[in-house]
């Protein structure tokens, strides 16, 4: 059974690669087999990087063959770094003096450097800031495994330096580069695999993935390439190394968290649960860790002239705070265990279902049990650098209230790191002094409030102006009230979750149509003036039966969820859009004149025709563009379906006009 299970698992990942390698020949501009972008040399190098008993000469020989390497390993060695009486002339010497780590390290960064980073006039992919975030991410890696006692914290350099390699292979190769990708995307808030696949037909890491396959790279390499951003499936032969993979992730992370992506203004994405499962991140030291990858980088940027982005002193406390909301350690609190009574602050949480309403209630509830003077929901707010107030009661207390993130130390910390609520006051902590003298208050009550497990905000409570002493009989009774705020928090999520996936079409993230429909009734029981400067817009997709037939229902699919974007993208937030049915989707633009609403649809139009160009080599030289029809608001519409049937009426005149045009209808 053991046997035809591990068959069965080879299957799916062979099967899995195949279609991926059918997609990147699709989406590429050169075949597979005849791409070479990383050199020979290289190639040996990563081969020996994942024996760590490899010995001196198997090294010595691939530096030899390249003359460039040689010569940069014996500048190295004789820099002032070493402080050597006499030149070294021979790179055996020179391995024994750096040490085979160190050679191993510099040969592979000079290597990759020299072959992937090819002089080319980019646009908004620039290969120096893309190099920084490789780097940091490989330094970072190899720090990590090396305090996480990992056996061969080597292979996890190389692993981190290759990991976005997928982004540097469109750029080069792609039918779409990766710059193009980059500027459609300036005012997207999707999440980045969503918009690659949808634009460039694959994802950076899966056509990452194919390359790493055909040079035939480590498994371990490969899988942290192909499933840095989701780990791989347990079927999959890459599953075994998901520690390593977790540890790029991580390291990955970080270097977002400090602004040091893989592109200028890349947005950071959400660290899996998983990661967290496999890697402990409590053994770090973060502050030593960072200290460690900052010399790391000071020493390779001296090779290549790269000035590093400035990292101020209190970054290791911001990322273990942000790492650390990520957790997984649970709050148990029962109330029957000291005898407390049912309070209204214990069921005030369940009393609705809007997030906002539910704190609020959960503190008024705590003001009038207990005898607060001030309590407060502080979270974390990366903005401000710090816990700040999100929630007050009473309602007039000042709302400012900000604890900067290198004040939250002692007992504070404690109860962010361990998930447990504390006293703290000027007697029994320390660190207090700062934090007392921040809040005007001679002592709190701070109670971590979980949801899913997760840490989303603190609970604060105090006599501020009373000035009484808090005692462990005030700090039980809160216990099962911050652990119930959790719960109510989660329904409350869960409800909205499955309300908004009610609402939306799941293809284009869009208002589907009955959500639309629901939203225009409720504007046409408005009363007349509110109508007055109201527009519906009818979008229909040209051919897109012709586009189906040739190009696929995939291509298909990603030209809807392209036209989607670009609407969303373009929309005021007062506004709103969804897909009507089909390739046909509708806008509603609020407080707009006729002007207004014909610009809009033209921005639209000129983008869509404009994505389309870009694009045309993916769908076989096909013109993506669109046919809008506009309405404005007119009295003599008895509801919404007569305003609706008129703007799909001129939508049909822009189609019999020749197409890939506006029209407007009064």
């Amino acid at each position: 059974m053991n046997g035809e299970t591990r068959l069965s698992d080879k299957e799916q990942d062979s099967e899995c690669y195949k279609q991926l390698l059918l997609t990147a020949s699709k989406v590429l501009k050169t075949d597979v087999d005849h791409l070479q972008m990383i050199s020979a040399a290289a190639i040996k190098l990563l081969t020996l990087t994942r024996n760590e008993n490899t010995d001196v000469s198997g090294l010595t020989e691939i530096i030899r063959t390249e003359p460039a390497l040689t010569a940069k390993i014996l500048q190295v060695v004789n820099s002032a770094m070493f402080s050597l009486p006499n030149n070294v002339q021979s790179i055996s010497h020179a391995i024994n003096l750096i040490g085979f780590s160190g050679i191993r390290q510099i040969a592979t960064e000079q290597l990759l450097f020299n072959q992937l980073l090819v002089p080319k006039s980019y646009q908004r992919f620039e290969p120096l800031f893309f190099w920084q975030h490789c780097l940091f991410v490989a330094c970072l890696s190899k720090q990590i495994a090396i305090d996480l006692n990992y056996p061969n914290p080597d292979i996890l350099y190389s692993a981190g330096l290759l990991h976005d390699i997928g982004k540097l292979v469109f750029e080069h190769h792609g039918k779409v580069a990766y710059s193009d990708f980059l500027s459609s995307c300036d005012k997207s808030d999707c999440p980045t695999d969503h918009n690659e696949r949808s634009f460039l037909g694959m994802t950076h890491t899966e056509v990452g993935r194919v390359f790493c396959v055909k040079w035939n790279l480590p498994d371990v390499i490969i899988a942290a390439v192909g499933f840095h951003h989701d780990l791989a499936p347990a079927h999959s032969k890459y599953a075994e190394y998901n520690y390593e993979t977790a540890i790029i992730a991580l390291a990955n992370y970080i270097a977002q968290l400090h602004g040091i992506g893989a592109s200028k203004g890349e947005g950071g994405r959400a660290l899996s649960d998983c990661v967290l499962n496999l890697v402990d991140f409590r053994k770090l030291d973060f502050e030593k860790l960072l200290k460690k990858a900052d010399q790391a980088m000071t020493c390779t940027s001296e090779f290549y002239g790269i000035t590093f982005p400035d990292i101020e002193k209190l970054r290791a406390a911001l990322v273990l705070a942000a790492v650390k909301t990520k957790g997984s350690t649970d709050l148990k609190a029962n109330c029957d265990n000291w005898g407390i009574n049912l309070l209204s602050s214990l069921v005030s949480p369940h009393q609705s279902l809007d997030p906002q309403e539910i704190v609020l209630s959960t503190l008024q509830a705590i003001y009038d049990d207990f005898g607060f003077d001030r309590v407060v929901m502080f979270g974390m707010s990366a903005d401000r650098r710090g816990l700040s107030a999100k929630q007050c009661w009473p309602k007039h207390t000042d709302q400012s209230i900000l604890i900067p993130i290198d004040a939250i130390e002692g007992k504070l910390l404690d109860c962010l790191r361990n998930r447990t609520a504390v006293i703290i006051d000027k007697f029994t902590d320390s660190f207090s002094d700062r934090l007392t003298s921040i809040l005007d208050t001679e002592g709190f009550i701070a109670a971590p409030v979980l949801r899913n497990k997760r840490l989303i905000g603190v609970l604060y409570a105090d006599y501020f102006k009373s000035k009484k002493a808090i005692g462990l009989e005030c700090l039980l009774p809160i216990l099962p009230v911050a652990n119930e705020l959790g719960v109510a928090l989660s329904h409350a999520k869960s409800f909205n979750l499955a309300k908004k996936r009610a609402e939306v079409d799941c293809l284009t993230q869009l208002y589907n149509k009955g959500k639309i429909n629901v939203l225009l009734n409720d504007l046409y029981q408005r009363e007349m003036n509110e109508l007055e400067m109201f527009a519906i817009g009818f979008v229909d997709i040209d051919l897109f039966k012709t586009f189906n037939d040739i190009c696929g229902h995939q291509a298909g699919d990603d030209a809807l969820k392209i036209v989607a974007e670009i609407l969303h993208s373009l929309s005021r937030p007062s506004d709103f859009v969804g897909r009507y049915g089909g390739e046909e989707f509708l806008f509603v633009l609020r407080q707009t004149n006729r002007e207004g609403a014909y610009d809009y649809a033209e921005r639209i139009r000129m983008e869509i025709e404009k994505r389309g160009k870009i694009l045309s080599c993916r769908f076989n030289n096909l013109a993506l563009t669109i046919s809008i029809g506009i309405a404005m608001y007119n009295p003599k519409y008895q509801n919404y379906s007569e305003h609706v049937a008129m703007a799909d009426q001129a939508m049909y005149r822009a189609k019999s006009q020749g197409r890939n045009r506006v029209s407007m209808i009064d």
